[in-house]
């Protein structure tokens, strides 16, 4: 079975701070995505890789990333669009094949472990659709003009994570229908939920943070230390 991955570091957002996408911001001395596709370059089941990244950024992934960093699995690297969605559409399209499985994950969650790709792959191989998710820590409260709602059951509350991992052909359909309709959604899961398809939820871990905030920068500086 042949699975490729696709990383999402098309994002231009600068709400971390600093003159560079936070992709590409460093920790521990190194950009943070040379984190995130070594999992994925270590991971035994994943058979290669494709970076989508902003045109603007290309070369530099090319030789400051990839190339300084050697990485072997990384076989295509293409400019992203204006939204995620658009930007994963362009990863699905080239992958070579195509594949059998495709996982899908954001550059900037590099505490993700290979353990947990894993069992997210395997969910996959059994469900054909599989994400990490986790359950929050906090209540939580829909609202109605400013004034509380409703205070959903916690337990039926999932906060999703990456990678998100489908059978390609299903998330190949999924994206079709989604652009043949004109709805943008928020993840991949969403789009192969519209197709009436189930999606399995394995549970993730709380290091596996999504990197956003300067707060989060200062967090991941301690994070790479404890691994």
């Amino acid at each position: 079975m042949y699975i490729s991955a696709i990383i999402v570091a098309a994002g231009k957002g600068y709400r971390v701070g600093g003159s560079m996408p936070k992709q590409f911001q460093a920790i521990g001395g190194k950009p943070i995505l040379v984190y995130t596709l070594l999992k994925f370059e270590e991971c035994a089941l994943i058979d290669d890789i494709v970076v989508v990244a902003s045109e603007d950024w290309l070369l530099y992934v090319s030789q400051d990333i990839v190339d300084r960093f050697n990485f072997k699995k990384v076989k295509k690297l293409i400019a992203g669009g204006t939204e995620r969605q658009d930007s994963v559409f362009a990863g699905l399209k080239v992958l070579n094949g195509p594949p059998d499985i495709v996982a899908v994950h954001d550059a900037v969650r590099p505490f993700i472990s290979i353990n947990k790709i894993e069992e997210t792959i395997d969910a996959c191989k059994k469900y054909d659709a599989a994400i990490l998710a986790i359950q929050p820590t906090d209540t939580i409260k829909t609202d109605k003009t400013g004034f509380v709602d409703k205070t959903p059951f916690r337990n039926n509350l999932w906060s999703v994570q990456t990678p998100q991992v489908f059978k390609y052909n299903l998330i190949y359909q999924a994206y079709l229908k989604a652009f043949e309709q004109g709805l943008y959604d928020t993840d991949d899961s969403a789009l192969v939920e519209r197709l009436g398809h189930p999606v399995k939820i394995v549970k993730g871990e709380h290091r596996n943070i999504k990197i956003t905030t300067p707060l989060d920068l200062q967090l991941a500086e301690v994070l790479l230390n404890t691994e």
